[in-house]
């Protein structure tokens, strides 16, 4: 019998490559710096296979690593059958608002409580959700995830999801600050740049961390932008790796205190920033919280060998609050007991009746963004 690892978490997430983890993934996941893993839906093949994935994780530390997803609705959602429900894109929700805003929040609330309550009946702890970018109809990477061009509609739309998921227990992850909506570049695949000036920013697409809904976050994502003539830095950095942005706007300004989560240092917006370990450097000594590293295993390692970060009192409370402690509630115990819970089903039957898009986007799945990852491999040699 394998017994937990006390440590605290550190501020590393990785990824693990399949449906079970593998004696070294286990000791990797072991290490002090790593405080999370990412799942993607390669590590999905039905509904009891996560739920062992998820406990043999758990199993691991104490306190138990987070457990996060992708898990939006619409095009980004890593498990769709056998216990989840296809969630519409967020998109479909501005749309409902257009008609009837009483709907649509009604709609985002039952969106936000299925999406958490299904995901926390499999032992996962967090979902990178909800896209806080506006829609300009323009950016490659955002299209059908944002709710909305009006920053007051995202926020509003936005809060009714939080206040969903956290009916279910689960805190919201707000992405992309301070807005990649705007830039029509992929930053998985290229470095976006965004020319609009600081006043501009303040008042559109940062309106949604301003509002009320800004203090509701458990974390927030930033973008993998440069925003050369809002950002007074002699260099402007992505927002990621930026301390205006992240120290000076989002904690001082802005006054967030949850954890901030680095996006993908292995995306294309991020290279900037150097090999791996000057990204995670610069990511950490900008104002990240938890760093993500992945589907590159061989940079995970090389991460957990080289980097040695000094311990940070606050960092480590962030971390150790984004996750409740709370035991898990009789009817979340298990998809089948949640299938029997009454809230559940009614918000169930909310999600159905809205009108969705799908199949006007291509689904984004660990597989499409691998296939993206040729050249980047061939550069990190």
């Amino acid at each position: 019998m394998t017994f937990p690892v006390s440590l605290p978490r550190g501020p590393v997430m990785i990824d693990v490559a399949g449906t079970a983890l593998t004696d070294e993934e286990r000791e990797r996941l072991r290490d002090p710096l790593v405080g999370g893993v990412i799942l993607f839906a390669r590590n999905y093949t039905g509904s009891e296979q996560l739920r062992v994935l998820t406990a043999d994780i758990r199993a691991l530390r104490d306190p138990a690593l987070i457990i996060a997803v992708d898990h939006e609705g619409g095009r980004v959602q890593r498990f769709r059958s056998d216990g989840f429900t296809r969630l519409p894109s967020m998109r479909c929700l501005g749309a409902s608002w257009e008609q009837d805003h009483t709907a649509a929040l009604d709609a985002a609330r039952a969106a936000g409580f299925v999406l958490a309550a299904e995901l926390r009946a499999h032992g996962v702890d967090l979902s990178f959700a909800p896209v806080l970018d506006l829609d300009y109809g323009a950016c490659r990477a955002i299209g059908c995830r944002a709710f909305h061009r009006d920053p007051q509609a995202v926020a509003a739309l936005a809060q009714a999801v939080v206040a969903g998921m956290a009916q279910a227990g689960m805190g919201a992850v707000g992405k992309h600050f301070p807005g990649h909506g705007f830039v029509e570049a992929d930053s998985h695949h290229e470095v976006p740049v965004d020319e609009r000036d600081f006043g501009t920013l303040w008042n559109e697409d940062i309106v949604p961390y301003r509002h009320r809904l800004g203090r509701q976050l458990a974390g927030v994502m930033p973008a993998h932008v440069i925003y050369p003539n809002a950002d007074p830095s002699p260099e402007p950095q992505p927002a990621g790796f930026s301390p205006f942005w992240l120290k000076d706007v989002l904690r001082t300004r802005l006054g967030f205190q949850g954890v901030v989560f680095s996006d993908d240092l292995n995306m294309e917006g991020a290279r900037v920033a150097g090999d791996i370990v000057g990204r995670a450097r610069a990511a950490y000594e900008a104002g990240c919280d938890m760093l993500l590293v992945c589907n590159r295993p061989d940079l995970a390692a090389e991460l957990l060998d080289r980097w040695a970060p000094l311990p940070d009192a606050e960092n480590l409370a962030r971390l150790a609050a984004v996750v409740p402690a709370a035991a898990v509630p009789a009817w979340l115990a298990d998809p089948f007991t949640l299938e029997l819970h009454p809230t559940y089903v009614q918000a169930r039957q909310a999600v159905a009746e809205i009108q969705d898009d799908a199949g006007t986007a291509p689904v984004m799945t660990a597989a499409t963004i691998g296939e993206q990852r040729t050249e980047i491999l061939r550069k990190d040699g």
